[in-house]
This record gives structure tokens, sequence and C-alpha cells, in this order.
């Protein structure tokens, strides 16, 4: 038998058919394969992908999707990439979607909000096959307007609530309770929350607020508000701790996350405070930044790498399904204790 000169030496370029025979399977497959469809078995899927690498197969990505109605691709509308924890969401997010032949488009939504664009629309016209919204965002009727056209899912906030959209979130009231109780079991009875905003946040504050009265210690908790940022988590430091206040100075201080509780350690240092000794501080999201071995931070895991996961599975399951009703999943926190929490002295 003639051996096929498919991708042997350029002699003809390797098609589908070479790819269906390589792998033992059919072109259909090899297509379902392409359309990254869930309904590939994983030894199927990867003698097909091993049979294209080999081939050194490439579809025409133009006409695949003028054939199948679909680009293979998804919108993904993050808060702020400034953020690692946003960051490490995606990487999640992307293993999942690139093991079903997906692959990412990104914007950035405070970088859309400065510019006066409607990212979601931006998404629709390059006819993405669906979408994944990470974080509060500033247009919540722009993400109704693109659920109502195509796939949609929520991660990492608890807003908007939407029809047929799905909700990834954490689990942020129990998470700031977790932080709350650590630093009143070792000792600490005057207690400031770092707060951000949106639903997240007031979230947070709930949990910390239930946790001080739960206690019996809600005339020692202090709120501060502050902005999602290091610079953000330095001024409300330097607020609660530098200036003239009332009452004696926080000994423990729980920030909003884990960036926010950086400037803050920022802020105690340069204000002459040792971390643990003179000031405990925790954050949250248990980010890059928490694990640098100069900081050590104590912090909330909010297991980001999981998020992306169910948010992927999620966004899946929604293109099969896109009628079901909405679901809605919440991440169980748990505490990692480091370097930057201690009794109070």
């Amino acid at each position: 038998m003639e051996r096929s000169k498919e991708g042997s030496g350029g002699e003809r370029p390797p098609t589908i058919r070479g790819v269906a025979e390589r792998a033992g399977v059919s072109k259909s497959l090899v297509s379902l394969v392409l359309q990254g469809s869930p309904r590939v078995s994983d030894a199927k899927r990867q003698a097909v992908l091993a049979a294209i690498d080999e081939l050194g197969y490439r579809p025409n990505a133009a006409a695949r999707s003028l054939v199948a109605r679909r680009t293979h691709t998804v919108g993904v509308l993050i808060n702020d990439l400034r953020n690692p924890w946003f960051a490490e969401v995606l990487d999640g997010l992307n293993s999942v979607l690139h093991a079903h032949g997906l692959r990412m488009l990104m914007a950035d939504a405070r970088l859309g909000q400065r510019t006066g664009e409607d990212l979601t629309r931006a998404f629709l016209e390059l006819r993405v096959d669906g979408l994944v919204a990470v974080g509060t965002l500033p247009d919540p009727d722009a993400l109704a307007a693109a659920a109502a056209r195509l796939p949609v899912v929520v991660a990492g906030t608890h807003e908007p609530r939407l029809p047929r959209v799905d909700t990834i979130a954490n689990d942020d009231e129990r998470g700031a309770r977790l932080a709350t109780a650590h630093l009143i079991g070792i000792g600490h009875r005057r207690i400031a929350h770092i707060a951000g905003r949106g639903s997240v946040g007031a979230l947070r504050r709930r949990g910390f607020e239930a946790a001080m009265a739960d206690a019996g210690l809600a005339d020692g908790a202090v709120v501060e508000p502050g902005e999602p940022t290091e610079e953000g988590g330095y001024r409300a430091a330097v607020r609660l701790l530098g200036g003239p206040a009332e009452g004696p100075r926080p000994t423990a201080v729980f920030a909003f996350n884990d960036i926010c509780a950086v400037g803050a350690l920022s802020a105690a240092q340069e204000l002459g405070l040792d971390v643990p000794g003179d000031l405990s501080l925790i954050g949250c999201d248990n980010t890059y930044l928490s694990r640098i071995r100069h900081l050590w931070l104590s912090t909330v895991n909010n297991t980001s790498g999981d998020m992306g996961r169910r948010a992927g599975r999620c966004l899946l399951d929604r293109m099969e399904h896109p009628e079901r009703a909405a679901e809605r999943q919440l991440v169980a926190p748990s505490l990692e204790i480091r370097g930057t929490t201690a009794p109070p002295h």
C-alpha cells in the first residue's frame, strides 16, 4: 500500500481525512474535536489531537466558523487585570476552555470604562461563542443585553442575577467570618476592617461585623472604606493607624484583599509598627502576593483556580443547554495562616 504523503514533505497539505485515518476515527469525530464538543471521549480527543500534531494539520478557522456558525472563541471581561487574583482565575478558566478547543479573548472593564467603550458589544461583534464576566462590572445592563444573545457566566461576584446566567462566587461572608474569628481567637479585641465596594465588599463587611458582634466585640469593630488597590490599602491604614482617632488604635486589621493588605503593611512599617508584633494583618484571596517570602501574608484562600475551572465547565454546559435555569455556586473558603498574625502584646 502506498503510504500517505500528507504532512511528509509538503507535497500536499494535510486534510481532515488524513487526520481521521491517522487517528483511526471518522471525519465527523475529527470535526467534533475541532469544534470543541464535550461529547467526545478523552481517549479519542487525545488521539485526534496527536494526529493533528503529527501531520501538522491546520484547519481553516474562517471556513470552520462559517460551516459551524461558531468562532471557537470565548470573550472574558475582567474587572481589573492589576489584581493577581483575576489572573489566577484566568489560569483555571483557560485550562478548561483550551481542553475543549476554545480560545479566550480578554478585555479589562476598567479600561473600557475609561474610554466609554461597551466591551460586551465588542465581543458580540466578534461573534464569540460565549462570555465570562469576572468580578464586579460597571454596567450590568450591558451584560444583560449580551446574555439575551449568547451564553454568559458570571464569576467572582454575586451580581447581577440574570435569567439563564450562571454565577460562580466566593462565600465572601463566610471567608470574612473566618478571618475575623482567627484574629479574635488569638486575643485581639479592637479590630479594623478595610472595606471594599460592591456586593463582595458588602458581604465581607457583613461577615466581619457579624463575627465581632457574635464575640461581644461590636464596640471594638472599626470599618474604614478603601479602594481595592495597594494605594487604597495604604491610605486607609494611615487613616486608621497614623492620625488622631477616638479610642486606642486597632491591634489587628482585616483587609478587603491581598493587594490592599500589602498597602496596609507598607503604611504600618512607615509608621514604625512591627507586623505582627504591634499589628496583626490578614488579607483575602490567597494570591501569589501573599506567598512572597518577605511578605508571607495570612489570608483567606478563595481557591481562584477552582473558581476559573468551575466557570469554564458552567459555560460549556450553558452552551450545550442554553435554556436551562440559572445555577449559583459558592466556593468554600479556608484560612492560610502565615507570618502576619500573632497575639497582641
